[in-house]
């Protein structure tokens, strides 16, 4: 069970003192809070576990706040981001709101506008741009420009069906379960020439041989027992059209023959009859089989794994595709949401990272039979952990050491106190240099020797 801890912020500053004093100050107010120095850093942590907020300067040496934006904001689009920037650079905190970030902050701090700002963002962190770009209804629903996914898997896939669409080769699809065979297949023929005639789909598991025989090539009267009229069959069903046959390596070595014959020669006869039915039919297949081992096991035709094997494409499962996972998320968040009259604003940044660090053995499948669920039992406008199943957050916690640990004790302070300790720890560390120390705590010397003697200190 996945412990309930304070927001946990992550500061990101190249500066030393000025990241020791708003770690102090952030975590007064009662945020659990962690630090890095450079954007290369701050990636790296927000790979390795959630954060509610990230509090970031856009001036650093090793890897600029700005290309940090990005990076993170590519990883979990869902973590709000405050950008902290001098007034001289304006151009870069107009140039980081374009990139993603919740709002900017001009330095020297004022620590009331940076707590109400905290507050703001992580009361309204969520996927905000996300939600109106996806793709998800432009035009026919198996649009490829419709097909989402971002990974360069996906976009090799997108580029490979865009080229072989208007042929009329044989197309062999294997993936494992939930990966979107189906969808592909679809998406195949509602692109192609024949998309204005028929497209049958044949679960070939589904059916017993005999069953089957009858369901793809049709029969005759009195074929057998039950059969008081001719009936066709799918294979004429979708002459003209295409024919999708699902889970084609459960097939019979049998029924492996007649499909053989039928590639070939594109030619059937009902069961019962004699007479030869010839077809115009583009035949798309799939399988979550190897075939090529079933092939050396001798559980699958050679020929046939030949014939159906003109084009193979391979559809990645979800644990290739990481990338995908927030716009396959939240293209099913709109549409279940649509779908059971709901108003959502996304995910919390927790819930996205338990999505993203899941390791989707359903695949897509199981990612949108989780934001179904999700949708149906959230009350609020943000999904979060407490919708998910316990099979994510289970292994989430078990993976993850930070969230059995209790959060420490935070002591509220008033805010002139905690400046103070602030104030003579950096005069401190810069030796009583008073220069220095203005400068480390971004403010001008006027104030510092004004707080000072505040503190009866020349």
């Amino acid at each position: 069970m996945i412990m309930h801890k304070p927001s946990h912020i992550l500061i990101v500053d190249d500066d030393p003192n000025h990241l020791k004093i708003l770690k102090t100050i952030v975590g007064s107010w009662g945020y659990q809070v962690s630090v890095a120095d450079d954007g290369g850093m701050a990636v790296e942590h927000v790979k390795k576990r959630p954060f509610a907020l990230i509090l970031m300067d856009v001036r650093m040496t090793e890897m600029n706040g700005i290309e940090a934006l990005r990076r993170i904001k590519q990883y979990n689009p869902a973590i709000p981001i405050l950008i902290m920037t001098a007034y001289s650079s304006v151009d870069s905190a107009v140039e980081a709101l374009k990139a993603g970030a919740y709002d900017y902050l001009t330095k020297p701090l004022d620590f009331e506008v940076l707590k109400i700002s905290l507050a703001r963002a992580l009361e309204h962190s969520g996927l905000k741009a996300e939600n109106a770009t996806l793709k998800s209804r432009m035009g026919a629903d198996y649009d490829l420009k419709n097909i989402i996914g971002k990974s360069r898997p996906m976009q090799e896939l997108v580029e490979m069906l865009a080229m072989i669409v208007p042929s009329e080769a044989t197309v062999l699809i294997t993936g494992k379960s939930g990966t979107g065979k189906e969808l592909i297949a679809k998406s195949i023929h509602h692109n192609s020439r024949r998309k204005d005639r028929p497209l049958v789909v044949v679960n070939c598991a589904a059916l017993t041989e005999t069953l089957l025989e009858s369901e793809l090539f049709g029969h005759e009267k009195g074929a057998f027992t039950g059969a008081d009229r001719r009936r066709e069959g799918r294979f004429m069903l979708a002459d003209t059209g295409t024919i999708f046959l699902d889970e084609i390596g459960e097939t019979s070595a049998a029924m492996q023959a007649k499909l053989l014959r039928v590639i070939q020669e594109r030619e059937i006869q009902r069961v019962g009859g004699e007479e030869t039915l010839s077809l115009d039919v583009r035949i798309l297949a799939a399988t979550n089989r190897n075939l090529e081992e079933e092939v050396k096991g001798g559980k699958f035709r050679e020929d046939l794994f030949y014939r159906l094997n003109v084009v193979a494409l391979r559809i990645p499962p979800l644990c290739e595709r990481q990338d995908d996972i927030p716009l396959l998320a939240q293209h099913f968040l709109t549409k279940y949401a649509n779908k059971n009259h709901k108003r959502t604003k996304g995910f919390s940044p927790l819930a996205m990272d338990m999505l993203l660090k899941h390791a989707w053995p359903g695949n897509v499948r199981e990612l949108e039979n989780t934001i179904e669920r999700a949708v149906i039992l959230l009350l609020d406008e943000h999904i979060t952990e407490k919708e998910l199943p316990a099979t994510i957050t289970e292994a989430y916690a078990e993976k993850s050491d930070w969230v059995e640990a209790s959060p420490p004790a935070t002591t509220h302070r008033p805010l002139d106190e905690i400046e103070r300790e602030a104030i003579l720890a950096t005069l401190e560390d810069n030796s009583g240099n008073k220069s220095e120390t203005a400068r480390s705590l971004g403010i001008n010397r006027k104030t510092l020797y004004k707080k000072l003697k505040e503190y009866g200190i020349d």
